[in-house]
């Protein structure tokens, strides 16, 4: 049972994978599924619905039976644009939710608490912002954001080009919340070795 405000998910796929030779990182396979169907599985038990957000055709995706939201700032503005777009979603689609999470297309291990947390480190700290950390790292764009920051984002992408989500999210406050265990829940699959890596620890043969 949750006692946390409803809270849209949203799966950021926008990225060029450059180190991946390009393509979608989340459509890799683990243990047979990829990384986007352990992800979307996580992220509903979590949340109110979730959407994909990412570029290019979206029938690559159709499968999933999501909504597929592009990026609205063109050239690839990174994270902070696809975290617009599912706010600027969730105030046309679902304006009974004031709140989305994003994580990463990348991320096959996001923890089971995941949304849970971040409202509770967000409600504990007073902050309308809140990211999630492990291993003595942060990581901005796994974090949970209030709907009524849509416009400023907006302005902040449009006018100030604005790029760094670590320094958006400093002007308003965020807080932490703080995970721990092997794997680390935020393992990302950057690099083809990543995958391997990932394979490794959802098989439990972790060196």
């Amino acid at each position: 049972m949750t006692t946390h405000p409803d809270t849209l998910g949203v799966v950021l796929a926008g990225g060029l994978a450059r180190r991946m030779g390009g393509g979608d990182k989340g459509l890799s396979l683990i243990e047979g599924r990829t990384i986007l169907e352990r992800l979307v599985e996580r992220l509903g038990r979590q949340c109110a619905g979730v959407i994909l957000n990412a570029n290019g055709d979206p029938e690559r995706f159709a499968s999933f039976g999501l909504p597929v939201v592009p990026d609205s700032v063109p050239g690839f503005a990174g994270p902070l644009a696809g975290v617009l777009a599912g706010l600027d979603w969730a105030a046309a689609h679902r304006p009974d939710l004031g709140w989305i999470a994003t994580a990463a297309a990348d991320t096959p291990f996001l923890p089971q608490d995941f949304v849970a947390r971040l409202h509770a480190a967000r409600s504990a700290a007073g902050s309308p912002l809140a990211s999630a950390a492990s291993g003595g790292r942060t990581h901005p764009v796994n974090g949970l954001w209030p709907v009524a920051l849509r416009d400023d984002l907006r302005r902040a992408l449009v006018q100030e080009g604005e790029r760094k989500v670590g320094r958006w999210t400093a002007r308003h406050g965020a807080a932490t919340a703080e995970w721990s265990g092997s794997p680390d829940p935020f393992f990302n699959v950057n690099a083809p070795e990543d995958l391997e890596e990932a394979r490794r620890l959802a098989a439990g043969r972790a060196q």
